[in-house]
């Protein structure tokens, strides 16, 4: 049977029309699948790493050294290494809590709401970034806001329910390989406040990242702080028993 031209270009239309609406959800599944594997790169099923941390203010300048183990996007314990003054000092992630040990006082000290969007370790991280960071698929409406032959643009705006700190989030990442190469974070009054970039981008087993992160606070021109990964290995056999308060204090 052979059909008018008519009804050609009837089925031709229908066929596009399907297309559009059933690509609609498979493209928003996979702007979250993107970011959800963006924030949580450095971690996979689970993970221990070697970092440097070098933080400069317009008053002083420090470095850490630092060990650090993940589990999934929701435990995480750190623990500074050196300098020696400040060995010990550790901080433990359990879903959205956050506790600090600081062992000169052998104190544990959880982390209230209020001082949440306060520094971490004294860096231009906050603890927010630490409890939120890889719940952003989660807590943001994403959409694709842009894309090349090189980079996607992600936008990311709050749900109405979400308690965040950040007004809207950007995500520039690059597609080959597929490692996020700038990432800025805009107030509640739509200013760009804060800006993180990716580089020394190097093939860990069988992923690749970016081994150093370098956060620019945008209010505080000259401030910055980098994160360097010396060791990153991934899958090692870590249980949920490991990031418990009694292993907070222990070294």
């Amino acid at each position: 049977m052979f059909l008018s031209e008519g009804k050609k270009h009837l089925v031709c239309l229908a066929a596009a029309l399907c297309l559009a609406l059933f690509s609609g959800p498979a493209l928003a599944l996979d702007v979250q699948a993107l970011i959800r594997e963006i924030e949580q790169q450095y971690m996979g099923v689970s993970s221990q790493a070697n970092t440097i941390m070098q933080v400069r203010t317009a008053n002083w300048e420090r470095t850490l050294e630092m060990e650090a183990w993940s589990l999934g996007r929701d435990y995480f314990l750190v623990r500074i290494l050196e300098p020696a003054k400040e060995r010990g000092v550790a901080t433990l992630k359990r879903n959205r809590e956050v506790w600090n040990y600081l062992p000169k006082v052998d104190r544990v000290i959880k982390v209230p709401p209020s001082m949440m969007g306060g520094s971490w370790m004294g860096s231009h991280i906050t603890n927010d970034d630490l409890v939120k960071a890889n719940h952003i698929d989660e807590e943001y409406r994403l959409r694709l806001l842009e894309e090349s032959g090189t980079h996607y643009v992600v936008e990311c705006l709050p749900k109405p329910d979400a308690a965040v700190v950040w007004g809207k989030i950007i995500y520039r990442v690059r597609k080959q390989p597929q490692v996020p190469e700038q990432v800025d974070y805009y107030d509640e009054e739509m200013v760009r406040v804060r800006e993180i970039h990716f580089d020394d981008v190097q093939q860990i087993g069988d992923r690749i990242v970016p081994l150093r992160l370098t956060v620019l606070p945008l209010e505080k021109p000259g401030e910055t702080t980098i994160l360097h990964y010396r060791e990153l290995v991934y899958d090692l056999p870590l249980e949920e028993s490991f990031f418990s308060l009694r292993n907070l204090k222990q070294p």
